[in-house]
């Protein structure tokens, strides 16, 4: 049986976090319905210990490996080296390998991919707490109370439960302005026709080159937005340059936002059509009110 989707995971520094992540893309907790062949390419960008198979023991996945050579503080390269090397015609991209993925998203892009011969299928990412985590730390917001929320869900037993332990991302709602997803589903051919990740993004955390990513392949002749409702990553905390202190995120955004309008030559903005809202529960689009 071939592979009918490969998974693009990046991860530094992440030995606490990435053990969750790949749980959350592996079977059992992963559902497929349909039984397609799946893989895991996790791509390690520099850590000082890098992920090895027995962090993933006991897990129903194909995991593969890389280390990211010349590592850099942008993780770019890294997502690059890992689509090169998938394998299946339908690629998503986990830019942060801390983010969590609820129990059947990877079957609702899958499913949402056949909809549009050229589908930009985009998930909706949400950040574990009580606010966005750059807030949270001012609530005493850190790992240890993180830790104890998903065990008072009995994650991973139930991984919609999340959802209780969550804030989205898009203030506006699920059809409102979108920037961009932290799980980004790709043909293998629209991938290679918008050449990966730009390199240029070589900030650190890579800057805006996951917004840059989503817009340009959403600007591509002929594509066609598709967002998943009902399914979404959900981000852990770890100290992120975005996530960690409200400086820290204004600082990352504004400097991401300079090296964007140098790069591309207009400010960085949303995608404010709602494209095609796909409900991964019932399995077909819906009208958003």
């Amino acid at each position: 049986m071939t592979v009918s989707v490969s998974l693009v995971v990046i991860s530094y520094e992440m030995a606490r976090e990435l053990p969750r992540t790949i749980c959350s893309l592996a079977a059992p907790y992963q559902h497929n319905r349909s039984r397609e062949r799946r893989e895991i390419i996790i791509v390690d960008n520099g850590s000082a210990r890098v992920p090895e198979p027995g962090d993933f023991t006991g897990l129903d996945a194909e995991i593969r490996i890389i280390r990211q050579p010349a590592a850099t503080a942008s993780p770019v390269a890294a997502i690059n080296t890992g689509l090169a090397a998938a394998c299946a015609p339908l690629i998503g991209v986990w830019i942060d390998g801390a983010r969590l993925a609820s129990p059947s998203l990877v079957d609702a892009c899958l499913a949402a991919a056949q909809l549009h011969p050229r589908p930009v299928v985009a998930t909706l990412n949400y950040q574990l707490g009580p606010a966005l985590q750059f807030n949270s730390a001012r609530y005493d917001y850190d790992q240890r109370r993180e830790d104890q929320m998903l065990a008072h869900i009995d994650w991973p037993s139930d991984g919609y439960r999340l959802f209780e332990i969550a804030v989205p991302e898009l203030r506006t709602g699920p059809a409102g302005p979108m920037l961009e997803s932290n799980a980004l589903f790709l043909p293998r051919l629209l991938w290679d026709e918008l050449g990966g990740y730009d390199p240029a993004f070589v900030e650190p955390g890579g800057g805006l080159a996951n917004a840059d990513a989503f817009l340009r392949a959403c600007a591509l002749d002929g594509t066609q937005l598709i967002r998943v409702l009902g399914e979404g990553t959900f981000h852990q905390f770890h100290g992120g340059l975005s996530t960690s202190t409200p400086e820290s995120a204004i600082r990352t955004l504004q400097q991401g936002s300079r090296a964007y309008l140098r790069r591309r030559g207009n400010p960085v903005r949303p995608i404010r059509e709602p494209g095609w809202l796909f409900d991964a529960r019932a399995g077909c689009l819906v009208d958003y009110p």
